[in-house]
């Protein structure tokens, strides 16, 4: 059996260690994913090549990484993004299917209410890196990526609440950081 295993991050630069520290310990390229803002205060769509250029010199297991590319997903944005979730939301999002992550992300094993929260996360600025495991290694992929302190997102569902979020919109307006 295979279990996919998500975690988000609040900035793309521990995402991208997480995703080069799964590939140095033998997670292969393929079955590993981010979607994320490169820069979460500067959203900048020309930072794709220069983040796929910072994730090449991760080290030498950073693959994935130099394979970013750019992905504009509806409610979110444009996002660098890289792997087989990226590959199933553009797929979503080329056939017109609302809320493409989210499809990508339930159709995976992920719940649903997480997946809305993972969409929403990225939409605020977030990253959010996926590996798809076996069960003998999937306990190993959730120490690599506890490791980096990912968003507790019990925790945050419940702050975007009491904002009064319900779902992630995919008609939404971009979001900008308050302070910005």
């Amino acid at each position: 059996m295979t279990r996919t295993v998500t975690r988000s991050y609040d900035d793309y630069s521990t995402a991208s260690s997480v995703v080069a520290e799964l590939e140095s310990a033998g997670f292969s390229g393929d079955d590993v994913s981010l979607i994320g803002r490169r820069d979460a205060d500067n959203d900048d769509e020309s930072n794709a090549a220069e983040g796929a250029g910072i994730g090449a010199g991760v080290g030498g297991a950073a693959g994935l990484l130099a394979g970013l590319g750019m992905l504009a997903i509806p409610g979110i944005g444009p996002v660098v993004a890289a792997g087989w979730l990226a590959a199933t939301a553009a797929g979503a999002v080329a056939g017109a299917a609302a809320g493409g992550v989210i499809g990508a992300m339930t159709s995976a094993g992920v719940d649903e209410k997480d997946a809305h929260v993972y969409a929403e996360s990225v939409r605020r600025g977030g990253s959010v890196v996926s590996v798809r495991a076996s069960d003998a290694r999937a306990d190993e992929a959730e120490a690599i990526m506890d490791r980096a302190i990912p968003v507790d997102i019990t925790t945050r569902r419940s702050e975007y609440e009491r904002e009064g979020w319900t779902q992630f919109d995919p008609n939404a307006t971009p979001y900008i950081r308050p302070g910005i």
